[in-house]
């Protein structure tokens, strides 16, 4: 085999593999987004995930209503994973000031606020999330969402009958602001 004949081979064979790993990285991409259009949210410890199946089979959400739920989803995801990451990093920042030996009150608060911020942006989302779901719902499946998401603002053993707010390190007995907003937004996990 001359020369010329030997580079042309590795040429098609480079092609081959570019080509070949091209089409592994758009599968993976695929594959990437049906997952990101699965799971979104939980209510309750596991149960009723509000993925496109969910409002498929629950909802009776038809093709037209499945795309625009996939659109909607595929902004709010990204958005609050971003706002869960940061606030579970905000979280490690706060728990290392309190250990310092000498703490920084002030700093102390400003971390506070910021987590504040960050809960109510995560809120906000949230909300923003449920008002576009509702918008290309019918009556029937606005009742069927509303059942849906109301563990999400409300449960019967919430803080304001005195069982903590969220997951609390304390398991609830109301002294606790609780860990691991986002993961269930305010689940009692008693």
């Amino acid at each position: 085999m001359s020369e010329k004949n030997k580079i042309l081979v590795w040429i098609i064979v480079l092609l081959a593999i570019f080509n070949l790993a091209t089409i592994v990285s758009i599968l993976l991409h695929i594959q990437k987004d049906k997952k990101a259009a699965e799971t979104v949210i939980t209510t309750g410890e596991g149960q009723n995930p509000l993925s496109g199946r969910f409002f498929m089979q629950e909802l009776g959400f038809d093709q037209e209503q499945i795309e625009q739920f996939r659109q909607i989803n595929r902004e709010f995801k990204p958005k609050t994973n971003q706002i869960i990451w940061q606030m579970d990093s905000l979280k490690w920042v706060i728990f290392e000031e309190l250990n310092r030996q000498q703490v920084d009150s002030a700093r102390l608060q400003q971390l506070n606020a910021s987590f504040g911020e960050l809960h109510a942006e995560l809120k906000d989302e949230t909300c923003s999330y449920y008002l576009k779901l509702k918008e290309i719902s019918n009556s029937e499946q606005a009742e069927k969402l509303r059942s849906a998401f109301e563990p999400l603002f409300y449960q019967e053993n919430s803080a304001l009958q005195g069982r903590g707010y969220g997951r609390g390190y304390d398991r609830g007995n109301g002294r606790g602001y609780g860990r691991g907003y986002g993961r269930g937004y305010g689940q009692d996990q008693n």
